[in-house]
C-alpha cells in the first residue's frame, strides 16, 4: 500500500468531506457510511488505505491483542473490528505513539479506545464508538489480520480507502473508488456553483434548480 503522497485516489479522497462522499455512496447504492463511529476530536482528519484486524473473545489460554503495528505500511489507516464492544479497549497510548511516529494516517475502531489524551496531544486521529479505560488484554484476542471486517455496519476490506473528518468515517470499496470519487467531485463542484450563485445574488431555490441540486444524490 502506498502513502497518500503516492496514491492519487487517496489524495482525491483527502480533498473531499465525508458528507459529499456519503452522497456519492447513496448515488451508487453502496453502504459505506460507518454508523456511530466518531472522532475523539472534531479537528481530526484522515485519509488512507485500510489495514484490517478482526477481534474475538479471548480463548484459554488467551491470545494476543495484537503486535502488528510494525508491519503496517506508511500512510495506512488501522481498522479494528471489535464487534462494537464497549467494555474493553483495543487501542491505547503505546499504539498511538508508535503509529504517529511511523507515519500512519489514523485508527478506526468498531469498539473502544483509551488514553485519549495521547492522541489529542499528538494530533493522531482516532475514531471509535466509545472511550473507556479497561484493557482488552486477556479479554479479547486477534482472530485474523488482513481480512474483511465490519465497521459501523459497513464492510471494510484491506486496501479500501478510509476517509474521516468531524462528521465521522466513510469507506470507499476499492472496486468502486474511481466511480465514487468521480461522483463526489461532481457533487462538490455543483454545490460550490450553487454557493457562488447565491453570493452573486441568486435565490437559493433557483440556484438549486439550475444546478440540479435535488438530483445530486439520486441513485443512478
Amino acid at each position: 500500500m502506498s502513502s497518500e503522497a503516492d496514491d492519487p485516489n487517496v489524495k482525491r479522497a483527502a480533498a473531499l468531506d465525508t458528507a459529499t462522499l456519503s452522497d456519492a455512496l447513496d448515488r451508487l447504492g453502496i453502504v459505506g457510511q460507518c454508523r456511530r463511529i466518531r472522532p475523539c476530536d472534531s479537528a481530526f482528519r484522515m485519509a488512507g488505505r485500510a489495514f484490517t484486524l478482526l477481534y474475538g473473545p479471548a480463548g484459554q489460554p488467551p491470545g494476543t491483542v495484537g503486535d502488528y503495528i510494525d508491519d503496517v505500511a506508511v500512510g495506512s489507516v488501522i481498522v479494528l473490528d471489535n464487534g462494537g464492544r464497549d467494555d474493553v479497549t483495543v487501542w491505547g497510548d503505546i499504539l498511538t505513539e508508535i503509529a504517529h511516529r511511523r507515519g500512519l494516517t489514523g485508527t478506526v475502531i468498531d469498539g473502544t479506545n483509551r488514553d485519549v489524551s495521547m492522541c489529542l496531544g499528538l494530533h493522531y486521529p482516532v475514531y471509535s464508538r466509545h472511550t473507556w479505560m479497561r484493557t482488552g488484554k486477556d479479554r479479547v484476542q486477534v482472530e485474523a489480520t488482513g481480512c474483511a471486517v465490519t465497521i459501523g455496519n459497513a464492510r471494510v476490506a484491506p486496501g479500501d480507502i478510509m476517509k474521516g473528518d468531524a462528521d465521522g468515517v466513510i469507506v470507499l470499496p476499492r472496486q468502486h473508488e474511481d466511480a465514487l470519487l468521480d461522483a463526489a467531485e461532481e457533487i462538490q463542484a455543483a454545490e460550490e456553483r450553487i454557493r457562488a450563485a447565491v453570493r452573486d445574488g441568486a435565490r437559493l431555490d433557483e440556484a438549486r434548480r439550475h444546478f440540479r441540486y435535488h438530483q445530486l444524490q439520486t441513485r443512478k
